[in-house]
């Protein structure tokens, strides 16, 4: 093989911060670390995640502002690479990338893959009319399509009408040593510095989705039974809507939302309980970093991942969507030590070695 030639190529859209970005830093990761060689090609290459990009691999910034000249530039790009094997994690990028590969005419095996429910996405409906059209013509000809969970498989069946036989699950590579390592690593907040509070903690992006406004109303039931704060990381649009809650209900001097952080399994591996309040995930990777930096989790049991993850309850606390007083008895439950932890056996299907295995054999590398 032409050593200058990219085994794998990812495509995305940018390094800002994102479960799917996440991953996919993670998954190129793990290709490196089993000698593969991994170009990260972008349509604008920047974000607060460049940092954790893999020094091994390529980034190649596409630098465009819509998908026509994304398009013709990763059309440019396959011509001038001919990489082995192109993965995209986003229903967008992934019929760009198809069609790219119609029109290069070039032998690169293109595996689409699906991170979300995108029946749930909440869009105009003529998008969602001409998505699903767009998505039913092409994704037939993709070279394999992967969602994350089977309820994604489901999802992406019954909103397109894509055969489940084409259709591989294949979760996604959250533990990792790094993780590990960072987990490690201190924090400086003060309501870690007084252990008479339980320390609760949310993470993801402030947005309807996530529902942090059901966390923060079962924390005020949770705090007047057991002296504890919340910490809720992320930023986004929901911002001054929480922050409205949070002084509406007195609650200025027991929750904070610090933003955005670098590092958030060192809040998990120090925290009392982690709380997924989401209305709806596809694999929600932050409820496996909790329980991989050993924190007890309560989750509601949306659609879809919690269940999977946690065993249909037996490794966590699963609760009803937009259930106030539920989360808060499972949280009063976790921090009265009624705590429910997978075994380590158990996470080895989300490692890296793991995934990799399984992504080699769709992407043909």
């Amino acid at each position: 093989m032409n050593p200058n030639r990219p085994e794998l190529t990812i495509f995305f859209l940018n390094l800002e911060v994102g479960g799917a970005e996440r991953i996919m830093l993670q998954l190129a990761h793990g290709f490196l670390a089993a000698g593969h060689s991994v170009d990260l090609v972008l349509a604008h290459a920047h974000g607060p995640l460049v940092s954790e990009a893999p020094a091994g691999a390529r980034i190649i910034d596409l630098n465009v502002n819509n998908y026509l000249t994304m398009l013709a530039s990763l059309i440019g790009y396959l011509r001038s690479e001919k990489p082995s094997a192109l993965l995209s994690p986003f229903e967008a990028t992934s019929v760009i990338a198809i069609l790219a590969k119609k029109l290069s005419a070039v032998s690169t095996r293109v595996v689409a893959c699906i991170s979300v429910h995108l029946s749930l996405h909440k869009r105009p409906k003529w998008r969602k009319f001409v998505e699903r059209i767009v998505i039913s013509m092409l994704y037939p000809f993709a070279d394999g399509i992967v969602t994350v969970s089977r309820g994604v498989a489901e999802d992406l069946s019954g909103y397109t009408g894509t055969s489940l036989e084409r259709v591989k699950v294949i979760y996604n590579p959250v533990v990792s040593e790094q993780l590990l390592q960072a987990a490690e690593q201190p924090v400086h907040h003060p309501f870690f510095s007084d252990d008479q509070y339980s320390v609760i903690l949310g993470v993801g992006r402030l947005a309807e989705q996530k529902d942090f406004s059901t966390l923060i109303r079962a924390f005020d039931i949770v705090r007047r039974r057991i002296p504890s704060r919340l910490i809720i990381l992320g930023d986004g649009a929901e911002r001054p809507a929480l922050q409205k809650l949070i002084c509406s209900s007195g609650l200025q001097d027991m929750v904070d939302l610090p933003g955005f952080q670098l590092n958030p399994f060192a809040f998990m591996k120090r925290a009392s309980v982690f709380v997924l309040s989401s209305k709806w995930e596809g694999l929600p990777g932050v409820l496996i970093e909790a329980l991989a930096c050993g924190c007890p989790v309560v989750s509601t049991d949306c659609l879809s991942g919690p269940s999977e993850i946690l065993k249909e309850g037996q490794y966590g606390h699963l609760v009803p969507v937009g259930n106030v007083e539920a989360m808060a008895s499972a949280i009063e439950d976790v921090l009265k030590g009624n705590i429910l932890k997978p075994p380590v056996s158990w996470l080895e299907q989300y490692t890296n070695d793991s995934v990799v295995r399984q992504y080699k054999a769709v992407l043909g590398i």
